[in-house]
């Protein structure tokens, strides 16, 4: 049973990598296509996922000329576009916005307001990139 396991656990943990990987990459896609949804964190977060799971996945993705110099941006300096910066900080005042118009209770627009601003007090905090 034991033998089983350990053949069985890294396959699973290598597939859970891999699907994690291939969300994160759509995501990005959809982000890179339109403004309503950052695409480095989403790039970043595939290029990790893909290096637990297959490192030839992640060498692609890396070698890609659309999201290859997000992934040296964030490696080489921990630095985001200013472009996706606007985005992402706007995108998250637009969704407190919205669920302030639609009347959310207190206590919910409390614990997203104080989300959201951990998130953009990081976002702020990396040094810009080039677009």
């Amino acid at each position: 049973m034991r033998e089983v396991l350990q053949a069985v656990v890294p396959n699973a943990r290598r597939a859970f990598w891999l699907v994690l990987g291939a969300m994160a990459l759509l995501f990005g896609a959809i982000g890179a296509v339109l403004p309503v949804l950052p695409t480095t964190p989403f790039v970043i977060v595939a290029a990790f996922a893909f290096g637990k799971s297959s490192p030839h996945l992640r060498a692609v993705l890396e070698n890609n000329s659309v999201f290859g110099p997000i992934i040296a941006d964030w490696r080489e300096n921990g630095a985001i576009a200013v472009r996706y910066k606007v985005i992402s900080i706007g995108m998250m005042a637009a969704v407190f916005g919205l669920s302030f118009a639609l009347s959310v209770s207190m206590t919910v627009l409390i614990i997203q307001a104080s989300c959201m601003a951990g998130a953009a007090l990081f976002i702020l905090s990396r040094p810009n990139a080039a677009a």
